[in-house]
C-alpha cells in the first residue's frame, strides 16, 4: 500500500468525516455550485441508464439521487464513516434497495469485470487523492463503464490561486454562526493568515508544472502519527481529456464549476443564496459559464469531465 492511499485512509476515516461533509452545501456555497452543476449534468444525461458505479461515494449525494430516480447504485467509498452516514440517508430516503455499499479503494477495482455498469461516475476529486496511480484509476474506472463515463478531478488552474489566499474558504462561508469546526477556525485564524503569508513561488512552480508540490512533509506527518490532507495530483484540462480520450472515452466534455461564482464578492453571494429565485438563476447561469472552454480551468476547486463508451 502506497502513501497516497496510507494518508486517504486516516484522512477519510476520521470519526466526524461523515458528519462534516454530509454538510458541506449548509455551510459552503461554492460547495453549492458545485453540485448543483453536477446534478444538472447527472439528470440531462440518464437516457439508458440502469446501473451505475459511484466511485468515492462520499456521503451519497448523488449515488441517492440516482437511486431515486430507479438506478441500481453501487456506492463505493475508502470511508467507514461516510458509508454509515450514506446508509442512514438513503434509509430515510427510502432507496436502499437501489442502492449496495462497498468499502474499497479506487485504486484495486478488479473485483468488477469490464462494462460492468451503464454509468460510472466518481465526483469530488477522489481521483487526484490516488497519486501517483491517478491515470490508471481512470483507466479502470473506463474499463468497468459500459456508455457513460462522468468524473471530476482537483483542478490545477483553478487551485493554483489558493496559494495566494490561504483562507479562500473565506470568501464562500454561507454563515459565519454556524458551529461547523472548520468554518470557526478559518474566521478566527484570518488575521494569522494574513500576517504570516509569504508568496512561494517555488511552490507554486512545482503545482504549475508539475501537478503536486513536494510530498515529504505529508509523509512525515503521517508517519509520525499526524493527520495530513490527502496528497492530492492536480489536473490541466487538456491533461485530463487526453487520458480519457486515450482510454478510448468519446465527446468528452469538460466544465470548470465555480468558475463565475469566484468572481462574485460573499456578501452578493450571500445576498443571492438567501433569495430563491435569485439563487435558482444565478445558479443556471453559472451551469452555462462554466462551461465555456475559455474559463472551464478556473473552476474552484473541480475540473468536471464527461463522455461516451465505445
Amino acid at each position: 500500500m502506497n502513501y497516497s492511499t496510507k494518508i486517504a485512509e486516516r484522512q477519510w476515516n476520521l470519526p466526524d468525516k461523515g458528519e462534516r461533509e454530509s454538510k458541506r452545501e449548509e455551510v459552503f456555497m461554492d460547495d453549492i455550485v458545485q453540485k448543483n452543476h453536477i446534478e444538472k449534468e447527472l439528470l440531462s444525461n440518464l437516457d439508458g441508464i440502469e446501473t451505475v458505479f459511484d466511485g468515492g461515494a462520499g456521503c451519497g449525494r448523488f449515488s441517492i439521487l440516482l437511486a431515486k430516480k430507479g438506478c441500481k447504485v453501487t456506492h463505493f467509498d475508502i470511508s467507514q464513516p461516510m458509508l454509515d452516514k450514506a446508509y442512514e440517508f438513503a434509509k430515510a430516503a427510502n432507496v436502499l434497495s437501489n442502492i449496495t455499499f462497498i468499502k474499497g479503494e479506487l485504486e484495486d477495482l478488479t473485483a468488477y469485470t469490464d462494462h460492468s455498469f451503464d454509468l460510472v461516475i466518481s465526483f469530488d476529486a477522489p481521483i487526484s487523492y490516488t497519486y501517483p496511480n491517478q491515470e490508471s484509476v481512470i483507466g479502470e474506472l473506463v474499463r468497468i463503464a459500459r456508455k457513460r463515463i462522468m468524473l471530476s478531478v482537483s483542478s490545477r488552474l483553478g487551485s493554483l490561486p489558493y496559494l495566494a489566499n490561504p483562507m479562500n474558504k473565506n470568501q464562500f462561508v454561507l454563515d459565519d454562526n454556524c458551529s461547523d469546526p472548520w468554518v470557526q477556525w478559518c474566521l478566527e485564524n484570518w488575521d494569522n493568515a494574513v500576517e504570516n503569508f509569504h508568496f512561494n513561488k517555488t511552490l507554486c512552480d512545482a503545482w504549475f508544472y508539475q501537478g503536486i508540490g513536494d510530498c515529504a512533509n505529508e509523509i512525515a506527518d503521517y508517519e509520525a502519527g499526524g493527520t495530513p490532507w490527502v496528497l492530492t495530483y492536480l489536473f490541466l484540462p487538456d491533461e485530463l481529456q487526453g487520458i480519457l480520450e486515450r482510454f478510448g472515452v468519446k465527446n468528452v466534455r469538460l466544465a470548470g464549476p465555480g468558475a463565475y461564482a469566484r468572481t462574485i464578492p460573499k456578501a452578493i453571494l450571500r445576498k443571492i443564496m438567501g433569495d430563491p429565485g435569485q439563487k435558482e438563476a444565478f445558479l443556471e447561469f453559472c451551469y452555462e459559464y462554466d462551461r465555456n472552454p475559455y474559463v472551464l480551468g478556473m473552476g474552484k476547486d473541480n475540473l468536471f469531465a464527461k463522455g461516451e463508451i465505445g
